[in-house]
């Protein structure tokens, strides 16, 4: 019989434990590193305080230390990233495991400690004048960076003083990323009580979160209030937590506002490389389409015998039908995405299969596991690894083509440099939903009744609510959190009338209640990282629906141009990307409308199935 739920990664082609000697030896290495940097830093800070009037000697060995420390980082940051990401994966699968909490924790010390050294050189290039700049670049050690550097400098109004950033970067690890770490262990921690038949048992919130892909109603919704009910007992907690992530990031904008007023949504929309009217044109099109989307949110309801959804049906799969299989064990369903995969090139769907054979998948249920599906990539072997829990749902094989698109992006880019392969949020979700689309079209076109053709275009309905309707409710959730805590931090029942108001402004009478803890168990509020994060999921969606609706007009020529658009992701802006490889202007309004317009077909479809199975 085959086995239901997914595989466990192999984690040991980097470490063996958490223990293992290599992470000391790595550590070894990257102090070994730094220490070269520090040395090479000492002309970068000789000049650093008078950069107008340094002499041509001083200006030549300055950019001579600046290239060094460039080349340095690049070498250092994969001696850190390694065991960083080693002890976030154990951890995402056992967020009980004590000794990589110890193997987290003492990698803090380091990344302050690359974080200060680092300042020297990002104040000399975002401080020199343009020729300098040029100077600096016409060198093989940076020329690869161009685009990063040319990219930071749009923000250097924003910048501190040297001692302030180093400041800023000592303070986070025990401010606002303590916070992000404080809900990691909460959420790997967390039990809940849900209904097992008639009884209860004692679930992880990951385990519980899978059983919301369950198709039966009652579990569903057992399952979304069991979770709630668990973190509810945390809300005083989590509202601190996001009241002082927004209070930090509120700050910093204040600090950073020298003779410039900086706004809370620069930093996230220039991180993903997108102007704020690019980011303006993609949600205004968004509400304006709230039309179709609630008929996606009706039809999706409609096929369950009900007049709306609830909020524990954002991860509902397809109702059961006459002689459908109610789950697909995991090795068919990476299969199915190995052959949608393979429709493009048959080297796509090669690379799902060796991401099995190499043990490169975690997809296993267990009760300390985290929440979530994610993709990450160790940087000394350049090789991704996909998280997620595999319980053999249709939206299973979703989230699996979704992870390994991001690990098919991360593949194309594996040869680039590492300036190279830093790519804004808003492209990261490019080749991830693009890869969705692909598996859900595969299986319409081999589907031989209106029931399966049903059940495969339930995933296509669910993208268009979840990235037209979920997303857009989270960001305006946010946006409105970020502006009233401008005046003060936010009380947990504040919280709720904020979250619950974001959810019926865009879901309307589709929606038969909010989620108005949403703000607390959605892990994407907490990350320290990055706010906002929620526009590049609806940007990449639409924005790898205009690329997958072009794709019979590029001729046989198709994969080499994604493959290249999937390339340059990281040594252009969003925008430019878009002109080049589509000749198209993402801040046009038009561009948006045309792709939502594209979608209402698949909407028509999908009330046409229903018409013909359930009335």
């Amino acid at each position: 019989m085959k086995q239901l739920t997914g595989p466990s990664w192999d984690l040991s082609q980097e470490y063996s434990s958490p223990t293992d000697s290599q992470i000391e030896a790595d550590l070894k290495e990257f102090t070994s590193i730094l220490d070269r940097v520090a040395e090479e830093n000492k002309a970068i800070l000789a000049v650093i305080d008078r950069i107008e009037s340094m002499s041509s000697s001083e200006r030549s060995a300055a950019i001579e230390a600046a290239r060094n420390v460039h080349d340095l980082s690049e070498k250092a940051s994969k001696f850190l990233g390694n065991p960083s990401t080693f002890a976030n994966c154990l951890l995402s699968v056992d967020g009980n495991d004590d000794i990589a909490k110890t193997l987290e924790g003492s990698l803090i010390e380091y990344r302050v400690k690359f974080s200060e050294l680092m300042q020297p050189l990002s104040q000399f290039l975002n401080l020199v004048t343009d020729d300098v700049i040029d100077e600096y670049l016409d060198d093989e050690r940076a020329s690869a960076s161009e685009f990063q550097v040319r990219h930071t400098r749009a923000r250097r109004h924003e910048l501190l003083s040297l001692d302030e950033e180093n400041l800023v970067s000592a303070l986070g690890q025990s401010g606002i990323h303590a916070w992000s770490r404080l809900y990691d262990r909460l959420s790997g921690q967390l039990k809940c009580q849900v209904l097992d038949g008639n009884d209860q048992r004692e679930v992880g919130i990951a385990e519980a979160a899978s059983l919301m892909q369950s198709t039966d109603d009652r579990t569903r919704e057992d399952a979304w209030r069991a979770i709630n009910r668990a973190w509810s007992d945390h809300e005083e907690t989590c509202a601190a937590s996001i009241n002082a992530l927004a209070g930090w990031r509120l700050e910093m904008c204040k600090r950073r506002s020298n003779g410039k007023a900086v706004h809370f949504l620069d930093a996230p929309a220039h991180s993903s490389h997108i102007k704020r009217e690019t980011l303006d044109a993609v949600i205004d099109v968004a509400r304006e389409s709230r039309e179709l989307s609630r008929r996606a949110a009706k039809a999706l309801a409609r096929a369950y015998g009900k007049q709306r959804i609830g909020p524990w049906d954002q991860r509902a799969p397809a109702p059961e039908l006459p002689n459908q299989d109610a789950s697909i064990p995991f090795d068919e369903g990476l299969e199915i995405v190995a052959n949608a995969y393979g429709q493009v090139d048959a080297s796509m769907g090669e690379f799902v299969r060796m991401m099995a054979k190499n043990q490169w998948i975690e997809g296993t249920v267990g009760s300390s596991k985290r929440p979530g599906a994610y993709c990450t990539s160790f940087p000394k072997s350049r090789t991704p690894r996909v998280y997620m829990t595999y319980s053999g749902s249709m939206t299973d094989i979703t989230i699996l083509a979704h992870e390994l698109g991001h690990a098919f992006h991360h593949w194309a880019m594996k040869d680039l440099p590492d300036s190279q392969r830093s790519y804004g949020m808003s492209l990261a979700e490019t080749a991830s939903t693009f890869g969705e689309t692909l598996v859900r079209d595969a299986l319409l076109n081999k589907a031989e009744s209106p029931q399966t053709e049903l059940a495969v275009a339930w995933e296509e309905l669910s993208a268009i609510t979840s990235f037209l309707l979920n997303i857009p409710t989270r960001f305006e959730f946010e946006k409105n959190f970020y502006e009233a805590r401008q005046q003060k931090p936010l009380l947990p029942s504040e919280l709720r009338s904020l979250m619950a108001n974001a959810w019926n402004d865009w879901y309307g009478d589709s929606l038969s209640e909010p989620d108005d803890l949403f703000w607390i168990n959605k892990l994407h509020f907490h990350i320290s990282g990055t706010s906002f994060y929620n526009f590049p999921y609806l940007f990449g969606y639409l924005f790898s629906q205009s690329v997958y609706q072009r794709r019979d007009q590029m001729d046989g020529n198709f994969f080499a141009r994604y493959t290249g658009l999937l390339r340059d992701t990281g040594r252009v802006s969003a925008e430019q990307l878009a002109q080049t490889h589509l000749n198209v202007d993402l801040t046009e309004r038009n561009f948006w409308r045309d792709t939502v317009a594209a979608l209402e077909p698949r909407v028509r479809h999908f009330e046409g199935l229903c018409e013909k199975i359930f009335d």
